[in-house]
């Protein structure tokens, strides 16, 4: 069983940045992709980002590209999203997510363990 913690949500006014974390509970978390979704108020909950179990290969949404980044540090068994030039309709609570893959996939039934989520709102 894999815990996943995230932290790093909060307030930022459009145009600011915020970085994210998730924190894993076992070194098995250097063998998983990760990702990160993303769920707005009556919304369903989409993908924003994955990476490879080495970093090597990254993913992303298209609405995203260009101002969020996904990185990980195995000695940390940590995965982090950096998120810059936000905007409001990046307001969401973003979920971190464990899969038993090597490399990420896009949909949330490629991942086994979910933190609990942490909230980002962004006013404009």
């Amino acid at each position: 069983q894999v815990q996943l913690v995230e932290s790093g949500g909060g307030l930022v006014q459009a145009g600011g940045s915020l970085r994210l974390s998730c924190a894993a509970s076992e070194r098995t978390f250097r063998d998983r992709a990760m990702g990160w979704f993303r769920q707005a108020p009556g919304k369903e909950r989409e993908f924003v980002a994955s990476i490879s179990w080495s970093g090597g290969n990254t993913y992303y949404v298209d609405s995203v590209k260009g101002r969020f980044t996904i990185s990980r540090d195995n000695d940390k068994n940590t995965v982090y999203l950096q998120m810059n030039s936000l905007k409001p309709e990046d307001t969401a609570v973003y979920y971190c997510a464990a899969s038993r893959r090597l490399d990420g996939v896009a949909v949330q039934s490629g991942y086994d363990y979910w933190g609990q989520g942490t909230q980002v709102t962004v006013s404009s």
